[in-house]
């Protein structure tokens, strides 16, 4: 179903007539609203935050109610499907045949909230990696079409963390109407997996993230590897486990979290589904396990004939790397989707009547699509295509290879590494909108089901209308991102729209113009090439004129306007700090005048750190330099204390 974002959001600000089902009105009682009984708790939560935001736009509250009453309110808005729905919309079918869907609907004294919802009350709980996660559903079909209520017909815009837009009236009417939808991109949460469940305790940027949509999804990918403990588990035990080498042995390579498998051998697989049956025991919800071989590109494949057999002489070769041995040989993609489908098909037969899945990434020298073999279609292929915000000779090969997976896998994950190409870890305005528009709807071309960005950095006033849409493509990958923009700078800056709009459209250009001119990962190193001051002065006098036109304006649109500032402040600082290292870089160290540029700068960011808004600038990673003397990948090149290292100026000098 299209997604017409504008039109739902005039819906309810349309002229009313006869029929409209009124939520609040001066002379009318504010309709209750009834939450199914035993609603799991995000379901329950969602229905509170409904009740929240109708208080916020009209002053008046709704009462929340926990399962249907005796006697059924003349009016009412009913959170999930409950056995009087099925009489009061007695047209409207409620079996959700879709994973996550969702259903809105609305007759003259009744309103219908509901989508798909799937949860274990025995396994509501799990350990997320900083914090636990509660709450857990296996689909949260009925809080995420609560949460699109709020967009689409309350025009309720979440910007950025800790800052919303809502628009005040006395009467709430929504028109008959039914809507169904039902989102392709079902693990949406690793889009931004630094705000999922369980990465961090509850906060303004998680709420974000589940109001947008993305945070509570219905499957859960991995984005990482397989195996990276099970040298240290089963070494000793089973060393013919892991990868024959050229040399004879069965040793780590280049690390014991690097070391591959033999993945030709069946006790391998065995143990593998060993593994399954006891997370199984421990939590029945899960559905899908990693077989991803350990990270390492080239590092130590096993060289056994089994394995090798596999390999198709005719893909593309690599450098491959052993101890004391480098050879080119032909990708190992075949034998990768071999090892897989061998694993889904055991845990299909170990478990016929449940959805299981097998994760594989395609990754390393297995990212070339494999010559024969074809993934079963309980395989998910994790495609770790970096072509997201890349230049344009990046971008061609890196969507060949997502395409060609695409041509015969039934299920994809777009699992992309992000780098920094145009300061992004940095806290530069590195967005690229328009780019990541055209992305998603060449990965939903694909059948893409998952997202695993690796990763974003939370620079929220120089990269917020970016992680904005984003947040809207993994919820729909065909949503109008023009309208979509138009419609964020218009709630976001008010009378100031169309200058701010034109400050972040030059910011995009100047992005997207600095990636296609500097080849190279290393191109970051480069900015003060692009953000001249010319550049940086154009800018400025778009956010001169949008200060002008919020001098006597709403609080709101001025303080949305500093937050923006304080980013624009930042990406000068950075660029004027770049600048100064490349003067001390060159000089060997030896430039005592770049030096205390540099050292004054970071100075001047303790400050900014102090007095900035909440969520800004990631601060954390910022000051990721580590201990005096250190070196941290994040702030290579911008301290003195962390000049570019060999490797980096090597690639710089190839590049250039």
């Amino acid at each position: 179903m299209k997604y017409f974002l504008a039109a739902l959001l005039l819906a309810p600000l349309a002229a009313l007539n006869a029929v409209d089902f009124v939520l609040v009105a001066n002379d009318t009682a504010v309709a209750p609203i009834i939450v199914f009984k035993d609603a799991p708790p995000r379901t329950r939560d969602a229905a509170v935050t409904l009740a929240e935001y109708i208080e916020k736009i009209s002053g008046q509250k709704p009462e929340v109610i926990d399962g249907e009453p005796k006697a059924i309110p003349e009016r009412a808005i009913w959170i999930g499907v409950q056995p009087v729905v099925k009489t009061l919309f007695p047209k409207t079918d409620f079996d959700f045949k879709n994973p996550e869907e969702t259903l809105i609907a609305a007759n003259e004294k009744h309103l219908v909230i509901a989508g798909r919802d799937r949860w274990d009350p025995a396994h509501m709980t799990s350990e997320g990696r900083l914090s636990k996660k509660t709450g857990v559903q296996q689909e949260y079909g009925t809080a995420n079409a609560v949460y699109t209520f709020l967009q689409n017909q309350l025009g309720v815009r979440w910007l950025w963390p800790g800052e919303e837009d809502v628009i005040k009236r006395e009467r709430i009417a929504i028109a008959p109407m039914e809507w169904r939808y039902h989102p392709q991109i079902r693990a949406r949460a690793g889009l931004f997996n630094k705000i999922a469940l369980g990465d961090h305790k509850e906060g303004p940027d998680l709420e974000w993230s589940r109001f947008q949509r993305v945070q509570l999804d219905s499957m859960e990918l991995d984005g990482g590897h397989g195996f990276g403990d099970w040298w240290e588990k089963y070494s000793k035990t089973n060393p013919d486990f892991f990868a024959l080498q050229p040399d004879g042995t069965r040793s780590p390579n280049p690390t014991t979290r690097h070391t591959k498998m033999c993945e030709s051998n069946p006790k391998v697989w065995d143990q593998w589904l060993d593994e399954v049956d006891e997370q199984l025991r421990a939590n029945p919800t899960l559905r899908v396990f990693n077989a991803s071989e350990n990270d390492g590109y080239g590092f130590g494949h096993c060289v056994c004939k089994e394995c090798q057999a596999k390999d198709r002489p005719e893909a593309e070769k690599f450098p491959f790397r052993w101890k004391n041995l480098t050879e080119e040989r032909p990708a190992v993609s075949d034998r990768q989707v071999i090892f897989a489908n061998t694993l889904a098909r055991m845990l299909k037969k170990r478990y016929p009547d449940k959805e299981l899945y097998v994760q594989l990434l395609a990754y390393g020298y297995s990212r070339p699509a494999p010559i024969a073999a074809v993934p079963d279609a309980n395989v998910v292929i994790a495609s770790v295509s970096n072509f997201p915000g890349r230049s344009p000779a990046d971008r061609e090969k890196a969507m060949k290879m997502h395409a060609d997976w695409a041509k015969n896998a039934t299920h994809m994950m777009w699992r992309p590494n992000l780098g920094n190409p145009a300061g992004l870890t940095w806290g530069m305005p590195d967005i690229a909108i328009t780019q990541a528009a055209e992305d998603f709807r060449f990965a939903a071309d694909g059948h893409c089901i998952g997202l695993y960005f690796d990763m974003f950095w939370y620079h929220w006033a120089n990269q917020g209308p970016h992680y904005y849409a984003l947040a809207h493509l993994a919820w729909n990958p065909r949503v109008d991102v023009q309208v979509l923009m138009n419609d964020y700078y218009q709630r976001t800056y008010g009378p100031a729209a169309a200058d701010l709009k034109a400050y972040w459209e030059l910011l995009e250009r100047t992005r997207m113009e600095f990636v296609a001119e500097k080849p190279g990962s290393s191109r970051v190193f480069s900015l003060p090439q692009k953000y001249t001051p010319a550049l940086l002065a154009q800018a400025q006098t778009h956010l001169d004129a949008a200060a002008s036109k919020l001098a006597s304006a709403d609080e709101r649109y001025r303080r949305r306007l500093h937050f923006t500032r304080c980013g624009f402040e930042f990406t000068k600082l950075v660029v004027d700090t770049r600048a100064a290292m490349q003067k001390f870089e060159a000089s060997k160290g030896k430039d005592s005048a770049a030096k205390a540029q540099v050292l004054a700068n970071w100075a001047k960011v303790e400050v900014m750190e102090k007095e900035y808004p909440a969520h800004a600038i990631n601060w954390h990673s910022v000051f990721a330099i580590g201990t005096p003397g250190g070196r941290y990948k994040r702030t290579e090149g911008l301290h003195t204390e962390a000049p570019l290292s060999p490797k980096t100026l090597r690639e710089m000098n190839s590049t250039d």
